[in-house]
């Protein structure tokens, strides 16, 4: 579980976040809607622990971020463009990246690529692939080491029609599995299809918690 408990965040004088408080729980899917520029990636920061709040705490399973902990522990990440080493593959790229931590194989990495749509023998270096394409790779550098949380910032953007429905299932089976998942989207159907609760932001404030499905 993750608990945001009153967070602010103001940066070079200016509030970017303002009291913030959530409650996120495995086996749901979470949803940040709003313009850009509202804070959904500055909150999705905080929860990681890439940006430490001015005021207030995340807290995961009672262990504080920024104290007892650096980083969101267990976690697969979207947020931005996801950077990759540009001559090298898709393959390539996921293997120097497995080899950070060293829970997973080879052959793990070549099943999440064709799990996420993308061909792992496909010689092509990833600077010359599509968005979209390089959306699919962040996608499957995020879940490959099957952590248990995911911060997925416009996990959607880029793909085709086909490759976002297969995201959403991809996600729901996710879900199905018991993992927390938050995303952050502009598209109201994205939100619609995946998320059991939405919160609504604007000027870094959440102004309406909408409710979809029962919460697990």
């Amino acid at each position: 579980m993750i608990r945001v408990n009153d967070i602010s965040l103001v940066m070079n004088k200016r509030q970017i976040l303002s009291h913030i408080s959530l409650e996120l729980q495995n086996g749901n899917i979470y949803g940040l809607a709003g313009n850009n520029g509202c804070g959904k990636t500055m909150l999705m920061k905080c929860i990681c622990g890439f940006v430490h709040p001015t005021e207030g705490q995340v807290e995961v399973d009672g262990k504080i971020i920024g104290k007892d902990l650096d980083y969101l522990p267990d976690a697969g990440i979207i947020i931005e463009t996801p950077g990759f080493i540009g001559y090298y593959s898709g393959l390539q790229n996921l293997k120097v990246l497995a080899g950070i931590r060293h829970k997973i194989g080879q052959e793990k990495i070549r099943n999440t690529m064709c799990t996420v749509g993308l061909d792992p023998d496909l010689k092509l270096p990833v600077k010359k692939y599509s968005l979209g394409m390089r959306q699919r790779l962040g996608l499957a550098q995020a879940i490959m080491e099957e952590p248990s949380v995911l911060i997925l910032d416009e996990p959607m953007n880029g793909l085709d029609r086909r490759g976002v429905e297969e995201i959403r299932s991809l996600l729901l089976s996710l879900k199905a599995r018991n993992k927390l998942i938050v995303i952050a989207s502009h598209n109201a159907e994205d939100i619609k299809v995946l998320c059991d609760r939405v919160y609504e932001m604007d000027n870094g404030i959440i102004q309406k918690s909408l409710s979809f499905r029962k919460l697990h």
